[in-house]
């Protein structure tokens, strides 16, 4: 089984959910306390093993290729002021792995974001990272699905449970036979189901998958879905539906990051855990609870 060492992270979206700030600044450039979310998905693909990461933006995102490329202004500006942990760390964040940029031009779909990765990846397996969702895990997220295929060599997409009146804004999953506690055979899904009827499960995919090259076949071969969009979800359906896919139920924590609220939470939640800032952050917030 071909170890997976290629993510595509789609990151072409208008962040509409984010307005008016993502008009000017991409919503994957917005920090969670000091690093933006794009920083949390490349390390996260890191961290799983994987070398080679292409990024799929769309015009004004500019500034997410310039984070990751070097500064000489920075460097220089750095160094006079002997500020070495800064430099470090910015020669480390240039230095995570080869990133590769694509723009897309016109915002046709996930679907249509993925296709556009096909001589990027060629004939291997590959993650896919959604550009809205960060996750924080002690195994990565991405890690725990890369397993998962190298196990039973079928596509693998992360699943989570939601409330049964949100499936309608995801996808549901059907699922046939559990094979492990957290992996499931599934032959069949739904991109955002509107009725009870059309649900076949609280299981729905949020945030990564693991696809064979196969997808790129597919991918031409699906009409647009939901919302106009070539959706990934409509090309995974058929996979599932031919060869079965693994819903795969992982650990971890999602920050919805195009969404103002999980951009909130991801901040609070995240700057307890700065060990430059936890203690004093949390003290500010016991003294605030107190005006609520």
């Amino acid at each position: 089984m071909k170890k997976i060492t290629k993510a595509v992270i789609p990151a072409a979206g208008l962040g509409t959910r984010m307005l008016p700030i993502s008009r000017t600044v991409p919503k994957e450039i917005l920090p969670i306390v000091d690093r933006p979310s794009m920083e949390y998905l490349v390390r996260e693909a890191v961290d799983s093993g994987i070398k080679d990461i292409l990024i799929i933006t769309g015009r004004n995102k500019e500034a997410i290729e310039n984070y990751f490329d070097y500064s000489v202004e920075y460097k220089d500006l750095l160094q006079v002021k002997g500020k070495q942990k800064e430099l470090d760390d910015m020669r480390q964040v240039c230095s995570l792995a080869n990133i590769y940029f694509l723009r897309q031009k016109e915002a046709k779909g996930l679907g249509h974001a993925v296709l556009c990765a096909e001589k990027f990846v060629g004939d291997e397996p590959f993650a896919v990272l959604y550009g809205d969702d960060v996750m924080v895990a002690e195994k990565p997220v991405t890690k725990q699905l890369c397993e998962a295929y190298e196990k039973y060599g079928k596509t693998v997409v992360g699943v989570s449970r939601v409330p049964w009146k949100d499936v309608k804004k995801y996808c549901s999953m059907k699922t046939e036979k559990q094979l492990e506690e957290r992996a499931y055979l599934t032959t069949d899904m739904v991109e955002k189901p509107q009725t009870k009827e059309e649900m076949f499960s609280n299981l729905s995919i949020l945030g990564r998958v693991v696809l064979t090259p196969d997808i790129f076949e597919v991918l031409k071969h699906t009409e647009n879905g939901a919302g106009g969009e070539l959706q990934l979800t409509d090309a995974m359906k058929q996979l599932a539906r031919t060869e079965g896919v693994i819903s795969y139920e992982y650990e971890g924590k999602r920050y919805d990051m195009g969404s103002k609220l999980g951009f909130l939470q991801a901040n609070i939640e995240q700057a307890l855990l700065h060990p430059d800032l936890k203690d004093a952050f949390r003290e500010y917030l016991i003294q605030l609870s107190k005006t609520l």
